[in-house]
């Protein structure tokens, strides 16, 4: 089970890391990043600020993705053994079973 759902994640966590929205949003963090060695004080510069907007904003997403995907997939898991355990108690409930 646990090599089944580390195989889940792998799975989404690629597909995530290919998202086109995702990509546009990690080439302006990369560009931010670039400027932001340009600078002496990096901390302080408006370049940093930026940067590190991009960088939040991009990992927010690739959080959210995450999650919603994990709560899908969570949703499909809890209705399949949901499934399986209503089945189990149908067929105790046959005669004969």
């Amino acid at each position: 089970m646990q090599r089944a759902i580390q195989a889940r994640l792998n799975e989404v966590t690629a597909r995530i890391e290919h998202d086109p929205e995702l990509s546009r949003v990690r080439g302006g963090t990369d560009e931010a990043f670039e400027v932001l060695f340009a600078g002496k004080d990096v901390e302080q510069t408006p370049e940093y600020i930026e940067w590190e907007n991009r960088y939040i904003v991009s990992k927010g997403i690739e959080n959210e993705r995450l999650y919603m995907q994990g709560l899908r997939d969570g949703i499909q898991l809890t209705v399949f053994l949901l499934g399986q355990s209503m089945l189990t108690d149908r067929d105790k409930d046959r005669p004969g079973g």
